[in-house]
């Protein structure tokens, strides 16, 4: 009787906690408190720092972002060659130079160079030079419904080369550079991927936001890349606001309708960018 009488106070008090159990609409990461992860594609000289999807601590929540972080090749390193038959990758430089090797073609890095790798790819990063490489890494997952292309080709560019715009629905404190978007699509510099909605940055004013907002059908991931100022993360459907301090390195990941947005400071001096990627959640996209 006292056994059964112990049992009926403990699982209550389970439950209430597996009741209490909510899972995150969002995700915060801090590029330089975050810890190195061993890949398939790194090595002694090639080093990869995750900030959503694998190697993270909360890598169930992201669903079609299998991988975001930075990946560190030192000089006269080299990157484990990999091939993904469902995942695409973007590779955007963030310092350094190096040389990507795609299937049987080379191609030199720079910094501010972005490239879309398609899956099915053998492709590797080299650094051949005195200074460490850094790039920032997206592995996004391809539903097994989409047909892949049959011959892949690569394409390199940089940010130099594209004007800065403004972007319908948004305020004009905020200037895009729009990089890599889908492959039926005529919009950004590449157009290629298939599950990859946008990767693009953004340009802050002074004071400049680009007003909080949702995506239902798509999660998102926010990386600042210098500047600071306030980011908005929260509940969509209702428009509820909560404001974090956002700095340099710090990363943010957003469900499908997390409330998502950055506020600038208001400071004549005040500039920041945000690199962005936005990807398709399969079980919510539209058929169109």
């Amino acid at each position: 009787m006292r056994t059964l009488l112990a049992m009926l106070l403990v699982f209550p008090s389970a439950l209430m906690v597996q009741e209490r159990t909510v899972e995150p609409t969002w995700l915060h990461r801090d590029l330089s408190a975050t810890r190195e992860h061993a890949t398939d594609f790194t090595t002694t000289t090639c080093r990869y720092i995750p900030l959503f999807g694998e190697g993270d601590s909360e890598s169930r929540y992201p669903i079609s972002v299998a991988r975001f972080g930075q990946l560190t090749v030192a000089s006269g390193g080299e990157c484990q060659p990999v091939t993904y038959p469902r995942q695409e990758e973007i590779y955007f430089v963030r310092d350094g130079s190096g040389t990507l090797h795609f299937a049987d073609q080379t191609r030199a890095l720079a910094a501010n160079d972005f490239t879309y790798i398609p899956p099915g790819v053998r492709h590797s990063i080299s650094n051949t030079s005195t200074q460490p490489l850094q790039v920032i890494l997206a592995t996004v997952k391809i539903p097994a419904s989409i047909t892949l292309p049959q011959s892949p080709k690569l394409e390199v560019a940089n940010l130099s080369e594209l004007k800065q715009q403004t972007v319908g629905g948004h305020p004009a404190s905020v200037l895009y550079q729009l990089m890599i978007g889908p492959h039926n699509r005529a919009r950004d510099r590449i157009n290629a991927a298939y599950n990859v909605v946008d990767f693009f940055m953004m340009d802050f004013a002074p004071a400049g936001t680009n007003f909080p907002h949702h995506h239902e059908i798509a999660e998102e991931v926010y990386l600042v890349l210098d500047g600071e100022g306030q980011m908005v993360a929260g509940s969509g459907m209702d428009g509820v606001q909560a404001l974090f301090p956002a700095k340099a390195g710090n990363g943010y990941y957003f469900r499908p309708n997390c409330t998502v947005g950055f506020y600038n400071r208001n400071a004549s001096d005040a500039k920041a960018h945000i690199l962005a990627l936005r990807v398709y959640v399969p079980m919510l996209k539209s058929d169109d």
